[in-house]
């Protein structure tokens, strides 16, 4: 979903600040995020919190490279919460049997380390309260400012649409479609969106690769297909000994890697179920999955206006599927809505138990979230945005409310 297809329908803004295309993130300190942490370390016990910068790599990029620089196991290591390669960010990780001044003498390309405290328990995925996020926004109007503050004001009032966005899709903008075709069993499209398009990369060898596999030529295609890219090679390896064999050579993508893809078309369809509710975000229905925003319970709604004021201040909120084989399910109307969108995608709930330890048993996730410590400052033709949201939500999501393009 881009900013300019939400940007007649959406209800909260009614003003673009981007003057000249309003470049966001030209430079990595253009976009930092740093964790919330949901508690602090003691200061004693076997395991070792090491909170660490790190720029141009992901989270498992630099866990591999301190890991591996400690001598330890991947697998000890324990992190709260994933960030992508895209800015600066800091975050936390536990290793064991580690001193502390060998965790503060690493010097790695991409991390650095910033501090290294005890703690007596491994940190776990979610032990997370959220992030605080610096934007940088540049070539904005004049009234930017005036803008975005009034933006953060609505948004603290009726809450963040909880998108996942582009950036949940991969670096081609592909793995949501490769899920769907993984869940069709249309084996063909899945490799075919795998491979990707030419235009989705910038890497001219890359390009040449993908464009050669459209053509039919893939003894070209792997010949030019970039070292890196393993994944696309070991299909187009086995393609070029078995053409045709769809389904076999989309086998050999791992396990992992499939289980992102499912994750991805996910995500793909919760969206739609928020730009299906944006008009209403703020309330909920008869039928509704009711999200709990202090423990993340959910419960049925048969009662919308009895429970109104709880919406409004923001303790409950609509909740959406992220669709699976288990998942509970709402009522009504908003029973109907969801099920009609999967349905337009032609698949059923019972797919997400695609075998092959496979199964994606769904959760629901709520519509919209709160904004907290929202500021912003202009200096020049440059916006700089600072604002915090709870774990699992993505900047990107506040972003695009204010400059309709991101």
């Amino acid at each position: 979903m881009q900013g300019g297809a939400v940007k007649d329908r959406h209800p909260y803004l009614t003003a673009d600040i981007t003057g000249t295309g309003g470049a966001i993130k030209e430079s990595p300190d253009d976009f930092i995020v740093s964790e919330i942490p949901a508690y602090e370390p003691s200061g004693s016990g076997e395991h070792l919190y090491l909170t660490f910068e790190k720029r141009g790599i992901t989270t498992l990029e630099a866990i591999r490279l301190i890991a591996g620089r400690l001598k330890i196991p991947d697998r000890d290591v324990g992190y709260a919460g994933m960030k992508d390669a895209v800015g600066v960010s800091r975050q936390t990780i536990s290793v064991q049997r580690v001193k502390t001044e060998d965790a503060l003498a690493l010097k790695l390309e991409g991390v650095r380390v910033l501090s290294a405290i005890r703690h007596t328990n491994k940190l776990k995925l979610g032990h997370l309260k959220g992030n605080h996020f610096k934007v940088v926004v540049r070539d904005v109007t004049a009234d930017a400012c005036t803008t975005a503050r009034s933006v953060f004001q609505i948004l603290q009032q009726r809450g963040v649409p909880n998108f996942f966005g582009y950036q949940r899709y991969g670096a081609q903008g592909n793995s949501h479609l490769i899920g769907a075709a993984l869940l069709r069993r249309d084996w063909q499209k899945a490799v075919d969106c795998l491979i990707g398009e030419p235009d989705a990369v910038r890497d001219a060898e890359w390009r040449s690769a993908i464009a050669a596999y459209q053509q039919g030529d893939l003894a070209g295609a792997l010949r030019r297909m970039p070292r890196h890219c393993r994944t696309e090679r070991e299909i187009l390896q086995r393609l070029a000994a078995r053409p045709e064999a769809w389904e076999k050579a989309f086998s050999v993508v791992h396990p992992r890697l499939k289980k992102l893809f499912l994750s991805a078309f996910q995500s793909c369809l919760f969206d739609k179920v928020v730009e299906q509710r944006l008009e209403n975000i703020d309330r909920v229905m008869e039928g509704d999955l009711a999200w709990k925003h202090v423990n993340g319970a959910c419960f049925l709604v048969e009662d919308a206006e009895a429970e109104a004021s709880r919406a409004a201040c923001f303790e409950i909120s609509a909740s959406g599927p992220m669709f699976g084989s288990r998942m509970t399910q709402p009522a009504g109307a908003v029973l109907a809505l969801e099920q009609r969108i999967l349905s337009d995608e032609g698949v059923s709930g019972d797919a997400f138990d695609p075998g092959s330890g496979l199964r994606m048993a769904g959760e629901r996730r709520p519509l919209r979230v709160p904004l907290g410590d929202s500021t912003c400052l202009v200096d020049g033709d440059t916006l700089r945005l600072e604002f915090s949201l709870p774990r699992g939500s993505y900047a990107t999501s506040v972003v695009r409310e204010i400059t309709k393009t991101f």
